[in-house]
């Protein structure tokens, strides 16, 4: 079990890492939604809110990936799947 925990981790930092590399590229990013419409911060209409967004996907797809890795080798606690 600890090692599909580990591999989900490290699939959905990757999936998220990709999401900000693509957002990096096209220049927008998805950001939840105001209302009902989504939100998406573009780097020539709000730069300050793209680049805030853009920090937090490469953080936290980083943070998901180690912390996949430090757990497939047993230096991490694991997810706590039932």
């Amino acid at each position: 079990m600890r090692t599909f925990g580990a591999l989900f981790l490290i699939t959905v930092g990757a999936i998220v890492l990709a999401v900000g590399w693509r957002g990096y590229r096209e220049g927008e990013l998805p950001a939840g939604s105001n209302f009902f419409r989504p939100y998406r911060p573009n780097r020539d209409d709000n730069p300050l809110a793209f680049h805030f967004f853009l920090a937090l996907y490469y953080a936290s797809g980083t943070a998901l990936a180690v912390w996949g890795l430090l757990a497939l080798v047993g230096l991490a606690p694991p997810l706590p799947l039932r």
